[in-house]
């Protein structure tokens, strides 16, 4: 069976959502979302602590554009929750720095974030006494205090933005992995797993975890290489939630990595949760255990060692934090001995269950470093994007309309678009 589409987008991620969305809302044009699980929103989307960054902590030089995104896109979430009557706190971050090295990156933030759109009123400085009126549980140096930042279900948010999608057009193909891509007369076939065929104009991969491997075989990026990473939390009980009452972070101690040092994090549904770390793991989807798949995980690692990615294992900081990494995955001790440095009230016995484990893919340059920005790659009859990690859930309505801008530059899509009615204003972000 052979459908026919004009956009075949691979990933029902929030991104992937997001885009069908749009296409959908700006144009007559017949859209497909592939995507392998029942639903969409199944990983990434729904497993990361929920939180709508404000982007005081990114760098507008280097990741002006998914800076930008985050800014704009904090408003278009507001409003997609109030008319859907879908969960929404408010609860500030404070990011904390132990040391006078650490409290000048905070200096750098606090002029980062005006440069990103943010109003300068809605960040703050504090010392570490102030900070300690603010949370009393909380030891620090200084901290940078966000106002904005808010926490929602971003599982729920994807899964609703497909309801508004079908109403527009939008086909969603579920329970359908894709396989492989047949190019013929300036068109894709996607051959997928339930030995259906899709035919398609024009191919857009964004599909998480998997989005290397996805570009590969249509012939991009083959020097590229990508390891999975598992972040871990513990849910406090319910008689320690109120430890702080705000999204307490840390500034990096491995900017070059990306990576995230533990934090303590308010979720919408009123739990609190500590983490993460960075465990390797096979696969996009290993979320329990240490291996997980013998067989993905020797032929991940074979990967890694055959290639120009092998250099990444003889860089001493990474592996360094990688020993440090396991350590908190086996031990939970360790992981609330690094959140005791900023929350020293914190104990072991506060926390005994585990929370909802999340994975990073990170891709990883020939020369064996992490790519710090987002990849946007064009190929035969397609657009793939690469290494769209966080803020990337917070960043996606603004982000997906940049890839219609950057689709309408490029001839795929018309400049005059036919605007059914829409929630969110496409004009108003590029003002």
């Amino acid at each position: 069976m052979l459908e026919k589409y004009d956009f075949a987008i691979i990933g029902g991620g929030v991104l992937g959502t997001t885009i069908s969305y749009w296409i959908s809302s700006l144009y007559d044009s017949k859209v497909a979302v592939i995507e392998k699980e029942p639903n969409v929103g199944m990983h990434t989307s729904s497993r990361n602590t929920g939180v709508i960054h404000s982007p005081f902590y990114l760098n507008p030089d280097k990741k002006g554009k998914l800076a930008r995104a985050a800014f704009l896109s904090y408003d278009m979430w507001k409003k997609f929750a109030q008319e859907k009557d879908l969960p929404w706190k408010t609860i500030g971050t404070l990011e904390v720095a132990l040391d006078e090295s650490q409290h000048k990156i905070l200096e750098k933030y606090l002029s980062w974030g005006p440069k990103n759109g943010m109003d300068e009123s809605d960040i703050q400085l504090l010392d570490g006494r102030d900070t300690k009126k603010q949370e009393p549980n909380v030891e620090c140096h200084s901290a940078l205090f966000c106002k904005t930042d808010s926490v929602v279900d971003y599982g729920i948010f994807t899964r609703k933005l497909k309801e508004e999608s079908q109403r527009n057009g939008t086909k969603f193909l579920v329970s359908s992995k894709f396989e492989q891509v047949k190019n013929t007369d300036g068109e894709s076939v996607l051959v997928l797993s339930d030995n259906k065929q899709v035919h398609s104009k024009f191919v857009i991969n964004c599909a998480g975890g998997y989005s290397l491997d996805i570009a590969k075989k249509f012939g991009l990026v083959l020097d590229y290489g990508s390891l999975h990473f598992r972040g871990e939390y513990w849910i406090a009980q319910k008689e320690h939630t109120n430890l702080a009452k705000t999204n307490i972070y840390s500034v990096p101690n491995y900017p070059d990595f990306p990576f995230l040092d533990p934090h303590w994090i308010m979720r919408v549904d009123g739990k609190s949760e500590i983490g993460p770390n960075a465990v390797p793991v096979s696969s996009p989807e290993t979320y329990s255990g240490y291996v997980g798949n013998i067989e993905v995980f020797i032929s991940k690692l074979s990967e890694v060692l055959t290639s120009n990615t092998r250099k990444l294992l003889l860089n001493p900081d990474f592996m360094n934090l990688v020993s440090k990494e396991w350590l908190s995955s086996i031990s939970k001790s360790v992981m609330i001995e690094r959140v005791q440095k900023f929350l020293p009230k914190a104990k072991p016995d506060f926390f005994s269950e585990r929370g909802t484990a999340g994975i990073r893919t990170p891709i990883i340059t020939p020369d064996g470093k992490f790519v710090s920005d987002v990849m946007e790659l064009e190929g035969p009859n397609s657009y793939h994007i690469l290494n769209y990690n966080s803020p990337g859930a917070t960043g996606a309505p603004a982000y997906s309309a940049y890839v219609i801008q950057t689709l309408q530059e490029k001839g795929i899509l018309d400049k005059k678009m036919k605007p059914k009615e829409s929630m969110w204003n496409f004009e108003k972000i590029f003002q």
